[in-house]
């Protein structure tokens, strides 16, 4: 693209290659390989000395069109495109790190997420400390002249805390640390972290980029300079390559971003507020709920409070489970950002290994659901919402 297009009009024709074709639909170039016209070709192409693919599980022509795409809506430098949201945060997280090193992280974070921090990566001598994210004295206290890398979810998964994401980048950066942010519940169209100092945003692309429930993907988003010393040697000899097929999928899912999006939250606000004044209902967590603790920081970092909320029901978990059963329309599922409505109990599904003690440290209760409102009607999740709670 010859200029800096707005984001509705980059989702749509942002890092496009045509083939000799013509092809108005990008191309999908399902190949593991690619050919050289000499070995001498060959030679230049694995040196550097001339542009081109080389192997798709270092890079392939509909993959790079994704990972361009990315880029221009994110506001980045560069992009790389992998096989799940967790390989994105794995890599992200461990690709410039040795033994010795500190990572510091806020405890409100997807399970998998902890597990990097809080177990995987101390195998390998690297320590980690957990604190509550929306306390600054917290991360300033627990930073460390060797912290190289700070982490944190805003919204979190699943309690929707907010964190200062401005506030945190001004800590890390005076220590020396790069921060990663996991923008998934707000996604690009909704948070721009780049532009409130991150330095390393990453996705689960499973999630609102494909918003479907059809492919796993993951991306992550920094410099060049970041990508080019430390994240591309990492995923190359490490290999967590997305697949070209699952990479034209989501380049093509972009084209409709902004619009599901800014609709999801639309959708999800109303369900939100209806939830909020149901008497079945003790408490509601949405960004754009008012009595959401972190509400006037989350609207000064996010354009819309998305589509994703936690909700305590009456009864524990006896009581989400038989309301849970009872909806119609709202699909049991741990996935989040399809055009279908999901819900699931967080203390049994995504942070069920967790201990006891660390799900109430992190707010999850046992009467706590998560769910992700898709693009239904919303009077009709209203009705579906309002007939299950019925029984409880």
């Amino acid at each position: 693209m010859t200029k800096s297009y707005r984001p509705r009009t980059a989702l749509v024709h942002g890092g496009a290659r045509r083939s000799q074709f013509g092809e108005t639909s990008e191309a999908l170039f399902l190949t593991s390989g690619y050919t050289y016209e000499s070995m001498e070709a060959a030679e230049k192409r694995f040196t550097g000395e001339e542009p081109g693919f080389i192997y798709s599980r270092f890079a392939n022509p509909t993959v790079r069109m994704f990972e361009e795409r990315m880029a221009l809506l994110e506001g980045a430098e560069d992009a790389r495109a992998t096989a799940s949201g967790m390989a994105a945060v794995t890599a992200a997280i461990l690709c410039s790190l040795k033994a010795g090193d500190h990572i510091l992280s806020s405890q409100a974070v997807f399970g998998s997420c902890r597990f990097i921090v809080e177990t995987l990566a101390p195998r390998f001598g690297i320590s980690s400390t957990l604190v509550d994210g929306r306390d600054l004295d917290q991360w300033k206290k627990a930073i460390r002249p060797n912290t190289r890398i700070v982490f944190l979810e805003s919204p979190s998964n699943p309690t929707l805390e907010v964190i200062d994401i401005r506030a945190v980048a001004e800590i890390a950066h005076a220590a020396g640390a790069l921060l990663i942010v996991d923008n998934v519940f707000a996604t690009p169209i909704l948070q721009r972290p780049l532009e409130l100092g991150a330095d390393i945003v990453v996705y689960s692309a499973t999630k609102h980029i494909d918003g479907q429930g059809r492919c796993l993907g993951g991306v992550v988003l920094s410099s060049k300079q970041w990508i080019a010393d430390h994240l591309a040697n990492f995923l190359r000899q490490t290999g967590p390559a997305i697949s070209p097929f699952n990479a034209w999928v989501m380049l093509k899912s972009l084209e409709t971003l902004d619009l599901r999006v800014r609709e999801h939250a639309r959708n999800g606000e109303a369900v939100a507020r209806f939830l909020e004044d149901h008497p079945k209902v003790t408490r509601v967590l949405h960004p754009a709920l008012k009595s959401h603790p972190q509400h006037e920081l989350a609207m000064s970092q996010m354009e819309m409070g998305g589509n994703v909320m936690a909700f305590d029901v009456k009864g524990g978990k006896e009581g989400a489970f038989r309301f849970a059963n009872a909806l119609e329309i709202i699909k049991i599922s741990n996935n989040l950002g399809d055009a279908k409505s999901l819900i699931t109990h967080p203390a049994t599904t995504t942070h069920q290994r967790l201990t006891p003690e660390q799900r109430a440290a992190s707010g999850i209760s046992e009467g706590m659901l998560r769910l992700s409102i898709g693009l239904e009607d919303p009077q009709d999740l209203m009705e579906d919402l309002d007939a299950a709670l019925a029984g409880i």
